[in-house]
């Protein structure tokens, strides 16, 4: 059994290091890309350790030993097998979709979201965004078990942001409505309330605070805060294999004893839009491993 489990392991390796050598050939290859880099997860980690030293990035090395063995690898690839098959009553694929570059361009999509869509005349992040093309497109209703599918939502979202990895979030401020999202999100992070009387910034101001043994990642820092916002992501100790960002943001609510908040909400997209802005200019880590 552990002899199958190893040869499985390193089959999935194989194969993602073969995705990447697929997309290094292609037109649209992350080395004739400006803002992205061919690193891997791990490698973008370790250089922006290299740069930092920072005690939030160099507290976990069991973390970044297992990185190359990361379980959301398998997540990544069930999201590409569902992105790609004919679904709905459409029977069609996800790949017209729109994510901000065009239709079927993911390439750095994600790290440039929340965004304004003129099709939506609204501000969207990845899961609304995800959630709208496969209405539109692919022509499921609200209740359709597949928009209810937490586990492939996960796994869509995990394959879309990973094809964000190493691109420098990069969040489009020039409608207004995606300024005021932003701001709005400045607003709820800074905003202190409920039992604890905690606001996000009560964790997140200052470099090296700790909860119990944890470093926590600074807003002030953008090479940290890259690492903080890089979900989804696999979570260790936790049974589900990718995690999205909303599902962080419900436990950070949760942990400051606040109401729950809807993760695709404006609200919440508000809240991303700042969480990503402040991580401006550094690369996403996707799909990521977190404590």
């Amino acid at each position: 059994m552990h002899k199958a489990i190893n040869l499985l392991w390193a089959g999935k390796k194989l194969l993602f290091a073969a995705s990447i050598a697929t997309l290094a050939l292609t037109g649209t290859s992350r080395a004739q890309c400006d803002n992205c880099t061919n690193e891997d997860p791990k490698q973008i980690l370790l250089k922006l350790i290299d740069e930092t030293n920072s005690p939030y990035l160099t507290q976990s090395p069991q973390n970044l030993m297992m990185m190359d063995d990361n379980p959301a690898y398998f997540v990544v690839d069930d999201g590409e097998a569902l992105f790609a098959e004919k679904r709905g009553p459409k029977k069609v694929t996800l790949e017209q979709c729109d994510f901000g570059k065009g239709p079927g361009v993911l390439d750095g999509a994600y790290a440039e979201m929340p965004r304004y869509f003129k099709d939506t005349g609204k501000v969207m992040h990845l899961e609304t965004r995800l959630l709208h093309c496969m209405k539109t497109i692919q022509g499921f209703s609200g209740d359709d078990k597949a928009l209810k599918n937490k586990n492939e939502i996960r796994a869509l979202m995990a394959y879309i942001g990973a094809r964000s990895n190493g691109y420098k979030w990069n969040p489009p401020m020039d409608h207004p409505l995606e300024k005021a999202m932003r701001d709005a999100g400045e607003v709820m992070f800074y905003r202190r309330a409920s039992l604890l009387d905690f606001s996000c910034n009560t964790c997140h101001g200052d470099t090296g605070k700790k909860i119990r043994a944890s470093v926590l990642p600074s807003v002030k820092e953008p090479k940290e805060w890259t690492k903080a916002v890089s979900w989804p992501a696999r979570r260790v100790g936790r049974a589900t294999n990718a995690r999205t960002p909303s599902q962080r943001l419900g436990g950070c609510n949760w942990q400051m004893r606040n109401g729950k908040i809807n993760g695709r909400s404006d609200a919440a997209i508000a809240m991303f839009s700042f969480w990503t802005d402040a991580a401006r200019g550094e690369p996403a880590i996707l799909p990521d491993l977190k404590r």
